[in-house]
């Protein structure tokens, strides 16, 4: 007859099962962590095909020679594309008068007569915005001087669903005496006040549109939401070997950087007049795989009306998690600063950039330095803050080093690039 376990060796026994458990668990996350690791080291080397199992070297992925099996590795690269057309709808004037374009009457603004709720959501699908489609009727005699004349442009009945552009015949006047202005997303809500050399924390529910790009894991550039699934960044951020679609992840909602949570990417689209060796036309679209969901830390910007007329000095704000200083490292907090514009004659005259600035460039910071976008903050926005919104200026292009004396930072002009911004969102939605 065997004698019962006593207490004592039953809580071992239970004890000896427990760290067993205890141990496997241990074991296996050691497994999974550096399983990961290695995951993430692979990637950041070699391109792996799937059909004939085998990996090949990064920088043969998107060279324009089929390397894998099918010649996956080069159908999901990024692309260059040029428009030579006229996006046939836009909004003018910081009162975002809706205008139509036609070749032989060129650009109309509509007459707010027979405008209805369909017309407002079917405009602003053709200019990429879905959420929260608004008008409202503008006196043409409150336009600006330019404007109260027209040409204008009048609905045809029945043409609700027709692009606006295709669905208006041009008038002399509006028998309204009024224009129709819209507003095509609740964009650009955020703070309205301070990496960024020579700023200050930030909050991700402040600049809720600001996106880290990042490859393999690590923060690459900087990028802003335009609409719930497009985000704007520059052209420069995809050189080298950074052109295949998977390597790329678009983390948004996050203060301080992390790579959890990332969106997938199906579409990098770089301007095709994009010229590496000036920086210009220096802005590229991504489309992410899914849209976001809008909340207090993710929302799109609002990008900026035709005609917009900034003062020429006017307030910015520049974002990022770019160096603190020259040659430093990565800030891990989202920082702010805020810069003026500064006027196009000083900063193309001979003693700062001279002939490197170009139509498609603005600059912004202080000529005596101290503040300024750095590496890592490329990509990111430059924003303006009037009539309770957030506007998209600029596009962190490049600069001679970081907040140097009579170096200040160069931005892609997004107001010149709304024609190929709108274009591009329209072909592919």
């Amino acid at each position: 007859m065997t004698a019962p376990k006593t207490q004592k060796e039953k809580a071992s026994k239970t004890k000896k099962v427990l760290l067993t458990i205890a141990a496997v668990v241990v074991l296996l996350g050691i497994l999974v962590t550096a399983g990961y690791f290695i995951k993430q080291l692979i990637d950041s080397k070699y391109f792996f095909c799937t059909k004939s199992f085998k990996f090949i070297p990064l920088d043969k992925a998107c060279d324009g020679t089929d390397d894998c099996t099918g010649g996956e590795d080069e159908q999901t690269c990024l692309s260059n594309l040029k428009v030579n057309t006229t996006f046939p709808v836009r909004l003018m004037t910081r009162q975002s008068v809706l205008q139509v374009y036609n070749p032989s009457s060129g650009w109309r603004s509509v007459c707010s007569e027979g405008w209805s709720d369909k017309h407002t959501r079917t405009a602003c699908t053709q200019l990429g915005y879905t959420n929260k489609p608004r008008s409202i009727n503008v006196p043409v005699n409150t336009l600006l001087s330019n404007l109260k004349s027209g040409p204008f442009a009048a609905l045809r009945s029945g043409t609700g669903n027709t692009p606006v552009h295709q669905a208006t015949v041009d008038r002399s006047a509006c028998r309204s005496g009024a224009v129709v202005s819209l507003s095509c997303s609740d964009c650009g809500e955020g703070d309205a006040q301070n990496r960024i050399v020579g700023g200050t924390d930030a909050t991700i529910e402040d600049w809720p549109w600001q996106v880290s790009l990042q490859q393999g894991g690590q923060h690459t550039c900087g990028g802003s939401l335009v609409t719930l699934r497009w985000v704007i960044t520059a052209a420069h951020c995809f050189a080298g070997s950074k052109k295949e679609l998977s390597r790329w992840k678009v983390v948004s909602g996050r203060t301080y950087m992390g790579t959890l949570g990332g969106s997938s990417v199906d579409r990098i689209i770089l301007n095709g007049n994009y010229d590496p060796a000036r920086n210009d036309y220096d802005i590229a679209l991504m489309r992410l795989t899914s849209p976001i969901t809008v909340g207090v830390s993710r929302m799109p910007v609002c990008l900026p009306p035709k005609a917009f007329n900034l003062p020429p000095t006017a307030s910015m704000v520049v974002t990022g998690w770019g160096y603190l200083e020259e040659n430093g490292i990565i800030s891990s907090s989202l920082q702010k600063a805020n810069i003026p514009l500064i006027e196009r004659n000083k900063c193309a005259s001979p003693t700062v950039y001279g002939s490197a600035i170009t139509n498609r460039m603005i600059c912004a910071g202080f000529l005596e330095g101290k503040v300024d976008a750095c590496q890592g903050d490329s990509g990111g926005p430059l924003v303006h803050f009037t009539s309770s919104k957030w506007y998209l200026i600029g596009v962190v292009s490049w600069g001679v080093g970081c907040a140097r004396e009579g170096r200040p930072g160069v931005y892609c002009n997004v107001e010149e690039m709304l024609n190929w911004i709108h274009t591009i969102i329209e072909k592919n939605p």
